[in-house]
């Protein structure tokens, strides 16, 4: 069974840096409400952890605020969103669906049942028929427990639809991936005299196998 302290602890977490994303931002308590389509009083039980907000409302705000999710894991630099954001309400149901669709996915692959999985969450195997149709939003401290229970990485459940969110959250992972390689790599691949041996490089990871072999063939009776 979940340990329920641990959940309010990863709540009040979430709600810590939830805040420090807002006040870096120079956002309002109602500025992030009227995003959500929430009360003031809402944002302020999830900056102070004691209501668990969903991923679908984690992501719009981070959209919202300009701070990658990646910052609800850790610290990071990242770069802004320009795009503006419409119908926010029915975005936030539809990813509710999306996530519920794959929750149940997810738990038909790892042959568990919805009573099996309830008891593993420590709650009724209705509120996880809830969470599978999209009818209830997911805590994301549950979600992160529940990707833990079925061997999936939190990233499974995140927006990867064409669209505003979607797009700008593959930006902030495309940036941190950058940002991780060595210092050697990030310096070559931002000289643009340097982006034609790029480009011949994607060419080649294109290529089958047979193919790069002959070429390598090729060039070794080339050099001798």
């Amino acid at each position: 069974m979940a340990d329920q302290h641990a959940l309010a602890l990863r709540n009040r977490i979430i709600g810590v840096l939830l805040q420090n994303a807002r006040m870096r931002r120079n956002r309002s308590k109602r500025d992030c409400a009227a995003m959500l389509g929430v009360g003031t009083g809402t944002i302020t039980a999830y900056e102070e952890g004691r209501r668990p907000i969903s991923l679908p409302e984690l992501e719009l705000l981070s959209f919202f605020l300009e701070i990658p999710l990646a910052h609800f894991r850790s610290e990071s630099a990242h770069p802004t969103a320009e795009e503006p954001l419409t119908a926010p309400g029915e975005l936030l149901l539809l990813r509710q669906r999306i996530i519920g669709a794959l929750l149940r996915q997810a738990r038909l692959e790892a042959g568990m049942s919805q009573k099996e999985l309830a008891q593993l969450l420590g709650c009724s195997s209705s509120r996880i028929s809830t969470y599978e149709y999209g009818e209830r939003p997911i805590p994301l401290a549950e979600l992160e427990l529940l990707a833990t229970i079925l061997e999936k990485p939190l990233a499974y459940f995140f927006d990867q639809r064409v669209g505003p969110v979607g797009e700008w959250q593959k930006q902030q992972d495309a940036y941190l991936a950058f940002q991780e390689l060595p210092e050697t790599v990030r310096d070559f691949i931002a000289k643009p005299i340097n982006w034609s041996y790029l480009e011949v490089a994607m060419k080649l990871a294109e290529m089958p196998a047979g193919a790069l072999r002959a070429i390598a063939e090729g060039l070794l009776e080339i050099t001798y």
